[in-house]
């Protein structure tokens, strides 16, 4: 066989067995993949970094290959992590989006989780039902994900841990490295050459995750080397399980079912178990936080063995199921608003100072600012939501309900009822800082612009 070179030919570039595998289970995943475009969720780490640079190698992508990097603002490093992002993606010539998102904790819950909520509602955002969300969860985190939820007493979802592929806001969100363990992607970074970020928080061994990581799963691994795919087995016949338990309870709820409501003979006919599993869909579905196992025994126990006149009711957080006579109810208990409507000056008074514990709206001056403060009312009036609110986000789109807006989002219910609205007369231009009507956005032409930000207590 003669040389290419003494042919003219280019040579072959050589093979890359692992970019091979990725590219497999992306085709493997997405069915479609000719025809989406591909969304990266760039963090800088060497997960995100290496699955980036394995995607932007590949031809068939071009074109349909894009990045978000997420900005928390909670360290001090982060505009250089975001820095390193673009950098990383002008390398690859991959288009990258930076995404500034405030993370707002709710009582009981961990920054980290509180982070991450912030983050997936900042990806939802960016995504059109034509994409698909890629993260670089990869086996490792398969197994230090199980591992925890084991240990906190989760079900079956929890078990399941995260699947390879899901819905997700408009569109989809795919998992392709869940079959790689972490080792031989740091191997495949160093022999790219590659540079990533290394956050010195992962050192914090307070932090569950972390002290698994560290401490635990290096001895499970020593002793069992194929942990992480034992345990990814198990997670995936935990999701298979779980479906059959919702192909199960949604027979029994539409069976039940009448409308919203859920007739109790029908329920009080079926099996304990199975009662709890009803249950479980019905809120699930009805997109209700779940309850802890002790409000879902009253559930399916005390409430349905009431008297039929006794109206019992049962709540967890801001939601709330009422029996009636023989129907259960499902609604969330909607916070009043806790305030009168405030008049707010803003060009006179820049920060307005809210009640009940809100913080404060304040107009920040800039030149980048997304508020044309030409076009904002001398007088505004702010206030908490009532229902029906609508207001138009985007040009050239249609109004948007505050409540799909909310939903999009992914705020927790226990927030929506506080997030404060600002208005002009009668028309809703703000809210808070998450979304601005285009009759005050800001545009090229606009002279004097400012942020509207809300700062929380």
């Amino acid at each position: 066989m003669r040389r290419a070179a003494a042919t003219g030919a280019d040579p072959q570039p050589a093979a890359d067995p692992f970019a091979e595998r990725v590219l497999a289970a992306l085709v493997a995943l997405i069915p479609d993949l000719p025809t989406v475009t591909l969304c990266v969720a760039l963090s800088g780490g060497v997960d995100s970094s290496v699955l980036l640079s394995v995607l932007a190698r590949q031809p068939s992508l071009k074109g349909r290959l894009r990045a978000v990097h997420v900005d928390h603002r909670l360290h001090p490093d982060s505009r250089r992590w975001a820095a390193h992002c673009r950098s990383l993606a002008r390398r690859l010539a991959v288009p990258l989006a930076v995404v500034r998102t405030r993370v707002v904790r709710a009582h009981g819950d961990s920054l980290e989780a509180a982070a991450r909520e912030a983050r997936y509602r900042a990806l939802a955002g960016s995504l059109s039902a034509s994409d698909v969300l890629l993260t670089a969860h990869q086996a490792d985190d398969q197994l230090e994900t199980t591992l925890l939820q084991l240990l906190r007493g989760a079900g079956l979802p929890g078990i399941a841990a995260m699947p390879a592929a899901a819905a997700f806001a408009a569109g989809r969100l795919v998992r392709p490295l869940l079959g790689f363990e972490r080792t031989e992607i740091e191997s495949w970074a160093r022999a790219a050459r590659l540079a990533w970020i290394e956050d010195a928080t992962n050192a914090d061994e307070s932090l569950d995750r972390n002290y698994l990581r560290r401490r635990v799963l290096p001895l499970l691994k020593a002793r069992w080397r194929g942990a992480a795919r034992a345990v990814a087995r198990t997670a995936r016949h935990a999701a298979e399980a779980q479906r059959l338990l919702d192909e199960l309870a949604r027979a029994d709820v539409e069976r039940a079912a009448d409308g919203a409501a859920l007739r109790v003979p029908r329920l009080r006919a079926l099996a304990l178990p199975r009662r709890r599993n009803a249950l479980r869909f019905w809120i699930a579905r009805s997109g209700y936080p779940m309850p802890d196992s002790t409000r879902l025994g009253e559930l399916a126990g005390t409430m349905l063995e009431a008297r039929a006149d006794a109206n019992p009711r049962v709540q967890w957080r801001d939601t709330s199921v009422q029996r009636h006579a023989d129907l259960l109810t499902l609604s969330a208990a909607t916070p009043r608003e806790s305030f009168e409507p405030l008049v707010w000056r803003p060009h006179a008074s820049p920060v307005l100072e809210l009640p009940e514990g809100l913080g404060r709206l304040a107009l920040e001056p800039s030149a980048r600012g997304a508020v044309d403060l030409t076009g904002l009312p001398r007088e505004l009036t702010v206030r908490l939501r009532r229902g029906g609110e609508r207001l138009q986000p985007e040009h050239g789109r249609p109004m948007r309900t505050l409540k799909s807006l909310l939903q999009g989002e992914r705020i927790a219910l226990a927030e929506r009822g506080r997030v404060p609205l600002v208005y002009g007369g009668e028309q809703l231009l703000a809210v808070a800082d998450l979304w601005l009507d285009v009759r005050i956005q800001a545009g090229a032409a606009s002279a004097r612009r400012a942020h509207l930000i809300w700062h929380r207590e």
